[in-house]
């Protein structure tokens, strides 16, 4: 497959890019903005975890600002020591609590982490995804959740 010389120069200044973000921050966050009219959420990810020997963290269905706070807050707890599992409760300030998931399709997903590690979809990074809590009570599992599934996609229903 060969590429445009202009997508290959882009791709080596997004790499080059990542890399001194994660270099200074030890962790990058990517934000992705999807087609609303098509169903297709926004969603975020880190990029940098796998390196300190933890999955990735996605969140999905959130704006750019929402996204990075919440990636930040909990990349920052991982950082600092804290091994997520499945099935965590975590608390993120004054805002609606999360749930960390496993997400079984991380190579569906994580363009640039498996970019940035050099390996293939097929041997993706791992990732869990962070499912918030509706402000109006309930999480996407719950009957009484107010936003249709295609909001907050389940683990695994979704790719980029």
């Amino acid at each position: 497959m060969t590429t445009d010389p202009r997508t290959i120069a882009w791709l080596d200044q997004e790499d080059s890019r990542l890399a001194q973000t994660i270099r200074a921050h030890r962790v990058a966050v990517q934000y992705v903005m999807r087609g609303e009219e098509a169903g297709e959420p926004p969603f975020g990810y880190t990029v940098g975890l796998f390196g300190v020997g933890h999955p990735e963290l996605v969140v999905v269905g959130v704006g750019r600002e929402a996204a990075c706070g919440v990636l930040q807050h909990v990349a920052g707890l991982v950082l600092a020591g804290r091994d997520l599992v499945p099935g965590e409760v975590i608390a993120h300030g004054e805002a609606e609590p999360l749930v960390v998931e496993e997400l079984p399709n991380p190579g569906d997903i994580l363009f640039s982490a498996n970019r940035f590690y050099q390996r293939p979809d097929e041997f993706s990074v791992p990732a869990y995804q962070l499912s918030w809590a509706h402000r109006d009570g309930g999480f996407p599992w719950d009957p009484e959740y107010p936003c249709p599934p295609e909001c907050q996609p389940r683990p695994g229903t979704w790719r980029a």
